[in-house]
């Protein structure tokens, strides 16, 4: 009845709002959001999941011999867009994919996160995220094409950098609100041309729909100022990367579960186990956080980004950070993920390790209150603190051994992904990069 009830809601704001067409998107494993535009008059057979689409043109999908797969929009994420003309309005609905015979499809990665929601569910839990999204703006050249030039000079927090990127990051966040999200912090980070912007924290579905929402309005709103935005991890040499830290909790009974103020740190044991679980799993977690060949530049020492398996209340060095608010703030904070991944799957991986964390109490290392950049080779190995995998390579090979973020996954994405993410690395380690030529061409 509720669902009938939102459906009618949806049809009757579209017709108030004098909505033309609808774009019905979806994510695919990779993380690219997809959508298919249908005219107002084919909305109500939207909403009854009745618009099919050819499923074998999606990266991993299925095969061109199974190729029907339907749409079935989530009326909760209805929304106008801003950028459109009012005369004529478009409006969005994101979607999940199911199969002919009415089954949710297995290699939609909403239904994987939904998955490990339900699981959450069973154990009591709601699980609640708060993203930090990073990006760069750069210029376009005379054709039009992205460059990795700024003519910013801004650093971290500074007020006022004189150059195009200050006014994008403004319509950005305007544009954001209108579409319903409450912006809780944005400022200049300390690379040129690079921003960051923070939204309120909501249910883990949420907030990766508002994720790939998120990335969508950059990108538009960026492109309109003659800018080009990415969420590429690490666009430059020399300077810190982009990142997308994850704040997490778990809330049970409407309490944050996190909190208990009669123990050590004031954390209860349900978030030492998650904490455990997501350190047990961190390096399979990280092919599916940190997804790309370029992703492992960012994660060096030397530019903020953690490196090293430990955690901390005290210090921003390690993988997993506990601010200091208490209470129903209580979280934990991993720093590790990039933008670059499908923000649907990295959320059901780590989650999915947490809830393992938990379900075998899973005991985390001792807390590392030390500067771990400032630690010895021999002083890390003293105190038990592994590394992240090096390489997207590595990254996937523990994938490979690790059958909790393998299941949270479930087995189509984890072979679609491992196919395409090997045909990548592949395609990376055969070609000749510019730096090669420029260090051995003339010395050999």
């Amino acid at each position: 009845m509720e669902e009938l009830m939102k459906r009618e809601e949806v049809l009757r704001r579209a017709r108030e709002e004098g909505v033309k067409f609808i774009r019905l998107q979806f994510t695919d494993i990779l993380g690219v959001l997809k959508n298919v535009a249908i005219p107002i008059d084919q909305l109500e057979k939207a909403l009854n999941g009745e618009l099919m689409f050819d499923g074998s043109s999606i990266e991993g999908f299925v095969r061109i011999e199974e190729s029907d797969m339907y749409l079935r929009p989530d009326p909760r994420t209805f929304v106008i867009l801003p950028w459109r003309p009012r005369d004529g309005a478009v409006a969005r609905l994101i979607c999940d994919v199911y199969n002919p015979d009415g089954t949710p499809f297995e290699g939609d990665p909403r239904y994987a996160l939904k998955r490990v929601l339900e699981e959450a569910a069973e154990l009591g839990y709601t699980c609640n995220a708060g993203p930090e999204l990073e990006f760069f703006l750069f210029h376009l050249d005379e054709k039009g094409q992205p460059t990795t030039i700024t003519h910013d000079r801004a650093s971290y927090f500074d007020l006022s950098p004189v150059d195009l990127g200050e006014e994008a990051r403004r319509e950005i966040i305007l544009t954001l609100e209108k579409m319903g999200f409450e912006i809780e912090a944005s400022h200049h980070e300390v690379a040129p041309g690079q921003h960051e912007i923070d939204f309120k924290y909501s249910d883990a579905l949420d907030v990766a729909d508002k994720i790939m929402t998120f990335k969508m309005v950059v990108r538009v709103v960026a492109q309109r100022h003659g800018l080009h935005a990415t969420f590429m991890p690490k666009p430059l040499y020399g300077v810190n990367g982009s990142g997308m830290h994850t704040n997490l909790s778990l809330s049970r009974n409407g309490e944050n579960a996190f909190y208990d103020p009669d123990k050590p740190l004031q954390l209860s044991e349900v978030a030492y186990y998650f904490i455990g679980g997501i350190i047990r799993h961190i390096k399979a977690i990280t092919a599916v956080a940190n997804p790309t060949v370029n992703s492992y530049k960012r994660l060096v020492p030397g530019y903020e980004a953690p490196v090293y398996i430990a955690w901390s209340c005290r210090n921003r060095s390690p993988l997993i950070r506990i601010p200091a608010k208490r209470g129903p703030s209580t979280r934990i904070e991993l720093r590790s993920p990039d933008p670059s991944c499908n923000p649907y799957l990295a959320l059901a991986a780590i989650i999915k390790a947490g809830l393992d964390g938990i379900k075998n109490k899973i005991e985390p290392p001792p807390p590392v209150d030390r500067n771990i950049y400032e630690l010895s080779a021999e002083e890390r190995k003293v105190l038990g603190i592994d590394c992240l995998p090096g390489s997207l390579i590595e990254a996937l090979q523990e994938l490979e051994k690790d059958e909790v973020i393998k299941e949270a996954l479930g087995p189509h994405i984890y072979e679609k992904f491992m196919e395409a993410k090997l045909k990548e690395w592949h395609e990376y380690s055969i070609r000749v990069h510019p730096w090669e030529i420029e260090t051995y061409l003339v010395r050999y």
